[in-house]
């Protein structure tokens, strides 16, 4: 091929590898590639994948549109709820998956393995109920321009600046009265949210029945004149409005309204607890960034230093103040927070791993993290960080400029991507590119090369050792997901917590050699006490256990030794089994 072919065959190859971002649902993870294609893995059930079935997906695998061949969709947008899917396509069109019962999917069934496309963004007829004719006549036709999910529900912000809602969520009824947000009934038609029209929806989260929102102060978005909308559910005080009081309409955040310091610039809603990230300005110039939380606290999630719950926005003080914070992110019980240093935090529910109380591990492990927890690589450092989003109970990372993703956390299902099923306490690569794409790409480029010079050469046999090929590697993953079992029984019965990443001696992780005589120096001399009496009682009982059978074996030989051989054999088995070591 000459040297443009290659180039764009490399950059179209660069573009398919580049995750721009990733959104994470209560056990499911969904990727953005550069190229516009969307990938899935981990719980299958109710069809949240999208791949036509129930079943859980260990590694990133495409999902598939139905679309004309005349019609090839890039998607630009993707969001997880609990257990449904949304993606966004370049044309404003909307596609939904997964679980429907509170009609989340915008179609009038109870789930759907595949995605299916949604039809009430179609025509902007469903405007005219708050626009006024002339306003109508001007206004450009309807796009959607961004999806969100979050619990039973879905949010889109159109062109125009305008939120619709659909699923189980706190609707914007026209009414003044309080109405409790218990008492709403699901709808599977997207509705608009009234009070803000005549401004721009900027940015908007979700919880599992609260709804946080970035709208502009006037009716055109300048940059930073935004101010803080939150309402829905507020038992534990996620709306951060001072009380527990539950809002059918948004109201402001008055920590961040129009005459704030504060530029809240990322927003993020777990099930009951609200993250923020805010910029601010001193008058000397410096700029000071700030995480902010609030809602229910009790398994450390807020990140205070405490596991009370909040009413109100409230700093997470052991933060850099003057490092730029580019994403945060809430899962069930956790928090995380990426800078653009490349350092990680988390913080919550099992030290900030999101892991329900039943995770098989303790020590110092276990617990609760209350105030921010630095997550670490064999570096200290993860490169060009992109976004960190949380589940249920995992954590994802997109660093490398978005060419490396991370995972850590619970493993069920899959959800970590990396073709296990095992819970991970450190970050570990997550299989990307997809084994898939290898093929895909390879097969492509074999075939514009040869059938582009040569119009005729066969590329069956490729193909067939490009499949064989990627046989052998699904077996190398099963047997090494075998080998870590094994690994982590052996590490678990020594030092009492499963295997981790970190465990593996710095010698075989740097150079690929092991010294066994001086790894176990090191080991013993790092140990605290506690660790050497388990060491010491593991030892015992396996050298008691060794010279119990060479005494056994001694026995046997000496009956050998002095008996008829017609004889010795069964006798020697007897007096053995007599556990006393005669010979009768």
């Amino acid at each position: 091929m000459d040297d443009n072919r290659v180039g764009a065959l490399s950059g179209s190859s660069n573009l398919s590898n580049k995750v721009l971002t990733v959104a994470i649902g209560e056990a499911h993870t969904l990727a953005l590639t550069g190229d516009g294609c969307v990938y899935t893995w981990g719980r299958g059930m109710f069809g949240r994948l999208g791949t036509g079935s129930e079943a859980d997906e260990l590694c990133p695998v495409r999902v598939k549109f139905d679309t004309s061949e005349e019609k090839k969709l890039k998607f630009v947008g993707i969001a997880a709820g609990a257990y449904h899917s949304l993606a966004l396509a370049d044309d404003g069109s909307v596609w939904c998956w997964g679980y429907n019962i509170y009609g989340q999917l915008g179609i009038n069934d109870d789930f759907s393995m595949v995605p299916r496309l949604m039809d009430h963004f179609l025509d902007s007829s469903s405007l005219d109920s708050i626009t006024n004719e002339s306003e109508t006549k001007r206004r450009e036709p309807l796009k959607v321009c961004s999806v969100k999910a979050g619990g039973m529900m879905s949010i889109a912000i159109d062109n125009l600046g305008i939120l619709w809602m659909w699923g189980n969520c706190p609707h914007n009824r026209n009414t003044t009265e309080s109405v409790p947000v218990s008492s709403l009934e699901s709808t599977f038609t997207p509705i608009p949210v009234q009070d803000f029209y005549g401004r721009t929806v900027v940015k908007v989260a979700c919880g599992n029945q609260h709804v946080v929102a970035l709208v502009s102060a006037g009716e055109t978005y300048k940059g930073e004149d935004l101010v803080c909308y939150s309402w829905g559910d507020n038992n534990h005080g996620q709306l951060g409005l001072g009380d527990r009081e539950s809002r059918i309409r948004p109201d402001v955040v008055e920590t961040f309204n129009h005459d704030s310091p504060w530029a809240v610039y990322d927003i993020a809603c777990g099930a009951y607890h609200t993250a923020l990230l805010s910029v601010k300005k001193s008058p000397n110039g410096k700029i000071e960034y700030t995480c902010w939380t609030f809602g229910l606290g009790d398994n450390g999630q807020l990140g205070h230093g405490t596991t009370q719950s909040a009413v109100k926005p409230e700093p997470v003080k052991e933060l850099p103040q003057h490092v730029y914070l580019i994403s945060t992110d809430c899962g069930l019980f956790h928090t995380s927070v990426v800078s653009s240093t490349g350092d990680v935090w988390s913080w919550g529910m099992m030290n900030g791993l999101g892991l329900c109380p039943d995770a098989s591990f303790t020590g110092t492990d276990a617990g609760d993290a209350i105030s921010p927890r630095k997550i670490t690589l064999e570096r200290p450092k993860f490169h060009d960080p992109v976004q960190i989003s949380c589940g249920a109970a995992h954590t994802v990372l997109v660093a490398n400029g978005g060419y490396k993703l991370w995972s850590w956390g619970r493993g069920q299902s899959g959800v970590l991507g990396n073709g296990k099923t095992m819970d991970i306490l450190g970050p570990s690569l997550l299989l990307w590119p997809p084994l898939e794409d290898f093929k895909d790409q390879d097969s492509n480029n074999v075939t514009e090369d040869k059938l582009g010079n040569n119009g005729s050469e066969d590329v069956g046999e490729t193909e067939k050792r490009l499949a064989l090929a990627m046989e052998e590697m699904k077996l190398l993953q099963s047997k090494l997901s075998i080998v870590e079992r094994y690994a982590s029984i052996l590490h678990g019965s020594i030092f009492g917590k499963p295997f981790a990443e970190e465990d593996i001696p710095i010698s075989l992780r740097n150079e690929g050699t092991f010294d066994i005589a001086k790894e176990w120096e090191d080991m013993l001399d790092s140990a605290d006490r506690s660790k050497l009496i388990r060491l010491e009682l593991f030892y015992r009982n396996m050298l008691a256990g060794v010279k119990d059978k060479q005494m056994k074996r001694r026995i046997q030989e000496m009956i050998k030794e002095f008996l008829p051989p017609s004889t010795s054999a069964k006798t020697g088995e007897n007096s053995v089994q007599n556990g006393q070591g005669r010979v009768t």
